[in-house]
């Protein structure tokens, strides 16, 4: 775990108001913590949820030892809050979505419930850990929609990334369908397949372009990828690229690879896919990189390229066109008192009172829709739409799941740890229960997401005693 200090990973008032808390005497007062997001990012249809895991090895670790508790006494907090805080350890619990589940705007996918201190205090963790990894899970799924199952993806990313986000950007990567990543920290910290080429600079180093590739192939015969495109791609890097491959073949090794970082990328590997033929060398992959997302290699697949790997940094690891998803972290209880955000933008308006969410199922099996209800409820038959109230659905015949269950209870995981493959298969299984309209880039449809009478009402009810 590299987030060596998490109790002082988060905002300052974060502590201040929850100092404030103890001094008020509320130390005890049970609260709950709703976590969703209001906007698809990327203009798409909807999110991969990523980081659970991440967040509760976080809270394992979640003390205040002495070097936290110097600072904050240095910065000037109460020494009998100090005190409490010396004692402190995470005792509330977690509900939460899967890891690799599809999820939609303005539906709780994580529950905080504990007192109002511990509750409160996780809140910068639980954001800046959920928002990130969800956000690159979600780049790195369209990216796999683009693909197909029949091309490989791989994270070249960490170069790029913003500081230490590369470290879980490589991770929510393989969560949202990579099959591997150059980062080699993530890979043996999260044990997930990595893998690379060569630079430019390797190619550079030596006095010919053939001269580095018979050095780069004597090390590495059975694993070679050549980099074709440092000075010329198709009149000196292939042809340099086929002379090593026959060297290999008289060695009884092959080929790999090759790959093209430059260029018009279509039009390359046609070219170099043809030679590597003509030349008897059918089974080389041509790998490409250079700025690639989800419509290049979408464009690149309808214009029949015949490029077998797709290398992705920038726009992966950066979540390129939606830098941040506008996760919130909201309370709605305190005590037995359902708790209400009002605001003059309906949409901006939070649920009260303690939730669970239920995902309904359609007569194939594919997603419908998700129901917010009140925690207690247990026979769900209609849902209404929360800014249209008057729209209603009926789900009285349909079968649904819970989407949200306990992960933490008092403190301690009930969660068996789910490994990153199967997270990935998971997500994987479940857009493949999502539809088509959903999941396309341009012009998606809104997944269905509504409330239940009883929430509606109790709602309804807070938003009218407000007012007076």
């Amino acid at each position: 775990m590299y987030i060596d200090k998490p109790t002082t990973y988060t905002d300052y008032y974060e502590l201040t108001m929850a100092q404030g808390y103890f001094l008020e005497g509320k130390a005890d007062q049970q609260a709950t913590f709703d976590y969703f997001f209001r906007k698809n990012p990327f203009e798409g249809g909807y999110v991969i949820f990523a980081g659970l895991n991440e967040l509760i090895s976080t809270l394992k670790n979640f003390e205040f030892k002495d070097s936290e508790l110097e600072y904050l006494k240095n910065e000037g907090f109460h020494s009998e809050f100090l005190d409490y805080l010396a004692d402190f350890k995470f005792s509330g619990s977690i509900y939460a979505t899967r890891e690799g589940e599809v999820v939609f705007p303005n539906v709780p996918v994580l529950k905080a419930e504990g007192n109002i201190i511990e509750a409160q205090i996780l809140e910068t963790l639980v954001l800046n850990i959920l928002n990130f990894q969800s956000l690159i899970a979600t780049k790195a799924a369209r990216m796999r929609t683009a693909a197909g199952d029949e091309y490989q993806l791989l994270d070249f990313g960490l170069r790029r990334s913003q500081g230490l986000g590369g470290i879980h950007a490589s991770r929510a990567a393989i969560i949202g369908g990579f099959d591997g990543t150059s980062n080699v920290y993530s890979a043996q910290r999260f044990g997930i397949p990595a893998g690379g080429t060569m630079a430019h600079s390797w190619v550079q180093s030596f006095d010919s372009e053939l001269e580095s590739f018979r050095s780069y192939a004597r090390h590495y015969p059975d694993s070679t990828i050549l980099l074709v495109d440092t000075y010329d791609t198709l009149k000196s890097g292939l042809p340099n690229a086929i002379k090593v491959a026959r060297e290999l073949k008289d060695e009884g090794h092959n080929l790999k690879g090759i790959r093209l970082d430059s260029g018009d990328l279509a039009y390359l590997a046609k070219e170099s896919r043809r030679m590597l033929d003509e030349a008897g060398f059918r089974d080389v992959k041509i790998a490409a990189s250079n700025q690639l997302d989800e419509h290049v290699i979408g464009s690149l697949i309808n214009q029949q390229a015949p490029i077998d790997i797709f290398g992705v940094g920038t726009r992966l690891v950066t979540g390129h066109d939606s830098p941040a998803l506008d996760g919130v972290y909201k309370l709605s209880s305190v005590g037995d008192k359902p708790k209400i955000k009002v605001s003059e933008n309906v949409e901006k308006i939070t649920l009260p009172g303690s939730k669970t969410v239920h995902r309904f199922l359609d007569e194939d099996g594919s997603y419908y829709c998700d129901a917010i209800s009140l925690a207690d409820e247990n026979d769900i038959q209609k849902i209404h739409q929360p800014t249209f109230p008057s729209k209603q659905t009926d789900l009285s015949s349909r079968d649904s799941y819970p989407l949200i269950q306990e992960v933490i209870h008092k403190g301690e995981q009930t969660l068996s740890d789910i490994s990153i493959p199967d997270s990935s298969k998971y997500c994987r299984e479940s857009l493949n229960k999502l539809s088509g309209e959903y999941k396309r880039f341009e012009n998606p449809h809104i997944f269905k997401v509504g409330i239940t009478p009883n929430l509606l009402e109790l709602r309804d009810k807070l938003l009218e005693e407000n007012k007076s």
